[in-house]
């Protein structure tokens, strides 16, 4: 999902200029979040024979596999990883029961801590799963209604910290509140194998496309495809009896503009919440995001950290309300990185209405 700091106005930026300078004059953060796991393996990027840790922001996009590099590859990808994985850890996973009533005391927090990475590197047909009720296609308005910086504005400011910054984004975020925006979202049941039934899940492709689009109020997403990894990957899916469109966790989105996104999921989780008949129901999930020029330019790519907060709570068949909660957090790549102690920089609330639309 989008959030006001890390994606609206990166977005409107991109679509009025392709300056690499104007870029970098405002310290663009990208949203959507990646996974750096084991999944590189068979992810193995492109890099020197010569790599070190501080060269670990170049690893992107590529899909070569060589033993010696993909070793390379997973060293320096540590340097985030083990920060990651010292961080509290939240239920993940398969629905359960009681998750649901566990996660909606971080929709009131205002210090929230980033969920440790959980995801399998191995499981090959994981995903998010869903609520039952969302299954099909769904008219959205999403209204923003707070924006905040729960430990102080200067860990707005991009990767150097800069309080300039900091203050142009939060500024421009709190002139979206109360403001409607109008998108489309698709779910829809995908198999998880031989008598584990099904599940449903976000149609990744539609709705990443839809979201960009819509936060940034024009056409601004040429395509969405879909990429393997260890934790999720088409071979998986079909041999578990799943179908050759059915939604993968890595999207890579091609930007109109030369720029292009890669998201992975880091952890997800949801359940039912207690007493409510199964009308109501909160998940998370965290995401890991490479955003980087496609042209010449020399700029390194940029990485970035989020985490969405789902509530959605059925009225009708045909009508359901909900909440998102955006926490944007900083990576090993930022200079305030240590500072912010794995805490959320940014939060960000939305209202969710949401009616069925005909399939």
């Amino acid at each position: 999902m989008p959030t006001i700091f890390a994606y609206e106005a990166r977005l409107r930026t991109m679509t009025r200029s392709n300056s690499i300078t104007y870029w970098l004059n405002h310290h663009i953060r990208l949203f959507l979040v990646v996974l750096f796991l084991l999944s590189i393996v068979v992810q193995a990027v492109k890099m020197q024979s010569s790599i070190k840790l501080q060269s670990s922001s170049r690893l992107l996009f590529d899909r070569r596999s060589a033993g010696k590099r993909t070793a390379q590859s997973l060293e320096a990808a540590g340097l985030s990883l083990v920060f990651l994985s010292t961080r509290p850890k939240l239920a993940v996973g398969a629905v359960t029961n009681n998750i649901g009533d566990t996660l909606k005391v971080r929709f009131d927090q205002d210090i929230l801590q980033q969920p440790a990475v959980s995801v399998q590197p191995s499981a090959g047909n994981d995903n998010t799963p869903y609520p039952d009720f969302l299954k099909g296609t769904w008219q959205v308005t999403q209204t923003l209604t707070n924006v905040a910086a729960p430990i102080g504005l200067t860990y707005l400011g991009g990767p150097n910290g800069l309080l300039s910054i900091a203050e142009k984004s939060f500024a421009e975020s709190k002139s979206r509140l109360n403001q409607p925006v109008s998108l489309k979202l698709r779910f829809v049941t995908v198999s998880q194998g031989q008598n584990r039934g099904s599940v449903v899940v976000e149609d990744r492709s539609f709705n990443t496309q839809q979201r960009l689009n819509a936060f940034a109020g024009k056409t601004v997403v040429a395509s969405v495809t879909y990429a393997d990894t260890g934790a999720s990957n088409r071979a998986a899916v079909l041999a578990n009896g799943g179908r050759q469109e059915d939604p993968l966790q890595t999207v890579v989105v091609q930007f109109k503009g030369p720029a292009a996104q890669k998201t992975f999921v880091t952890s997800h989780g949801g359940g039912y919440c207690s007493g409510d008949n199964q009308s109501c129901w909160r998940g998370f999930e965290g995401q890991r995001s490479i955003f980087a020029l496609t042209n010449e330019s020399t700029v390194p790519p940029i990485f970035t950290d989020s985490e969405s907060l789902w509530e959605f709570c059925r009225i009708d068949d045909d009508t359901v309300k909900g909440r998102l909660r955006l926490a944007g957090y900083l990576t090993a790549n930022d200079k305030l990185y240590f500072d912010a102690k794995n805490r959320a920089v940014s939060l960000q609330d939305y209202t969710l209405d949401m009616k069925r639309m005909s399939d």
